[in-house]
């Protein structure tokens, strides 16, 4: 799987142009949020200019092209609703290492010596457990609980 492959699938999780005053990411359109990009025209974002956004922005700092891609598209998808470091961070946990939030050559080590359902299976959980502790949890978990099961789907066609 390639990362347009991914980008095309993360954007059945994410919409168009939305302002919802709970999100605390304010208005977001293909899941970048004017709270991440207040220098963006969120409204006028162009598909192109948010896939951008991720490859840049997400995909080369989790190392994507170095991991399992079913792992890869986890931790994309994960990085893009819930800011990288968190997601790092938790699948720092997943793996055992430090959570320190930067993905080096430790994190990487334990990622080759883990299988890649397993790293998305403690992926997926570590993400529920932060999930839950969200100040936004009580206004999206029920539409944050579906896009993971829609994940655990995908984690078993992609291990």
């Amino acid at each position: 799987m390639t990362f347009d492959d991914m980008f095309e699938r993360l954007l059945g999780h994410e919409g168009g142009y939305v302002c919802d005053k709970n999100d605390p990411g304010g208005a977001t359109k293909f899941g970048v949020s004017k709270r991440s990009y207040p220098h963006i025209d969120i409204k006028n974002l162009s598909l192109d200019a948010a896939k951008a956004i991720y490859y840049r922005d997400f995909w080369l700092p989790i190392s994507g092209d170095s991991l399992y891609d079913g792992v890869a598209f986890q931790l994309l998808d994960f990085s893009i609703n819930s800011g990288i470091g968190n997601a790092v961070r938790a699948y720092q946990r997943a793996l055992g290492v430090l959570d320190d939030g930067h993905f080096g050559p430790g994190s990487l080590a334990a990622a080759k010596a883990m299988s890649e359902t397993d790293q998305i299976m403690r992926l997926v959980a570590e993400r529920l457990k932060f999930m839950t502790k969200c100040s936004a949890w009580s206004s999206f978990s029920k539409g944050w609980v579906l896009r993971m099961s829609a994940n655990l789907y995908y984690g078993a066609q992609d291990s």
